[in-house]
């Protein structure tokens, strides 16, 4: 509990120097002893992991963070601990699906750097448990850092898949992602069409709404991204109207990353003023703890799409200085 109050107290103030040393230290903590083993009371950590799984649910993602990794290091001591085999496969699995969804708040909160690092440390988690699938995920989530943060080329590359499992269709739609953002129309619609037939063949019991699985409203999520990157401005704007469908009020991030596809589309379509106003909108909607990292950058990707010649009208200055702020 100490611990946990000490990395919410460092983590209010957002991801400060302190902040991320705390972080730091338990992430190597853990890194430094994945290799002999585990625990008495596995299953309770590995249930801790499946909740958090069902990602914020209207929680400030620091606090997620907080109680996440305050999580991560309780596995250390159990890590030291020699063990059967299939034991210590369990504990690694739970130290990788724990690792991967800390860089996944790390990621939304814009800390690229950390993020790559605990990405790591759960390739190597995940690698020791022998859970290929898993590190299939970890490979295909942390492709999403480039991503969503100006490397898309590096993005294609690290994305991969063609089993029908979450993390290649996952893989798929990512690498979609990136080829459009690349300007590879022909590559992005080949992704798109592999990510469509991966999805129709996933297994049910690999369809759930998580952050470990793959369901329709994330593959919808990913859809609009890539059509309103393409400008198919149709097809994006379908995808959209599944996605909000099927996100619960609570999923502030994914709503509001839908919103400002649907005003790029605006955009793409010839009406900047509009889409312009309805990012504005989305972004002030949120508390002041969200309107960073992912949600900013792409705010400020449609910003930089408009012509220098409309920064001087008022609603393109408006949305400049909500993102500035």
């Amino acid at each position: 509990m100490k611990r946990r109050n000490l990395l919410r107290g460092a983590l209010a103030a957002g991801l400060t120097a302190p902040a991320l040393a705390a972080l730091t230290a338990a992430r190597t903590d853990v890194d430094q002893t994945l290799s002999p083993d585990a625990p008495q009371d596995l299953a309770d950590l590995e249930a801790a992991a499946e909740s958090y799984g069902y990602g914020y649910h209207g929680q400030q993602p620091t606090r997620v963070l907080a109680d996440l990794v305050t999580d991560f290091t309780t596995l250390r001591p159990l890590l030291t601990v020699p063990q059967p085999a299939p034991v210590r496969a369990r504990l690694c699995r739970t130290a990788g699906q724990m690792a991967g969804m800390t860089a996944i708040v790390l990621h939304d909160l814009g800390s690229r750097r950390e993020s790559r690092a605990w990405f790591g440390t759960a390739a190597r988690a995940a690698a020791e448990s022998g859970d290929d699938q898993l590190h299939a995920w970890v490979l295909a989530r942390e492709a999403m850092v480039p991503l969503n943060y100006g490397a898309p080329r590096a993005a294609a590359e690290l994305a991969a898949g063609t089993r029908p499992t979450a993390a290649a269709v996952l893989a798929a739609a990512v690498a979609a992602r990136a080829y459009a953002l690349n300007h590879q129309s022909e590559q992005a619609r080949a992704a798109l069409e592999a990510a469509d037939a991966l999805m129709e063949r996933l297994p049910e019991s690999e369809r759930s709404d998580t952050w470990l699985t793959y369901g329709e409203q994330k593959h919808h999520v990913h859809l609009s991204h890539a059509f309103t990157t393409l400008g198919d401005t149709r097809r994006a704007r379908e995808s959209q109207t599944r996605a909000l469908e099927l996100s619960a009020p609570t999923s502030t991030m994914t709503r509001t990353l839908l919103n400002i596809d649907a005003a790029a589309c605006s955009h793409h379509d010839g009406d900047t003023q509009q889409a312009c106003r309805r990012t504005v909108a989305a972004l002030t909607a949120l508390p002041v703890d969200f309107r960073t990292g992912l949600v900013r950058r792409r705010a400020l990707d449609l910003f930089e799409a408009i012509p220098a010649q409309h920064h001087r009208e008022r609603a393109v200055r408006e949305l400049r200085d909500v993102v500035a702020g």
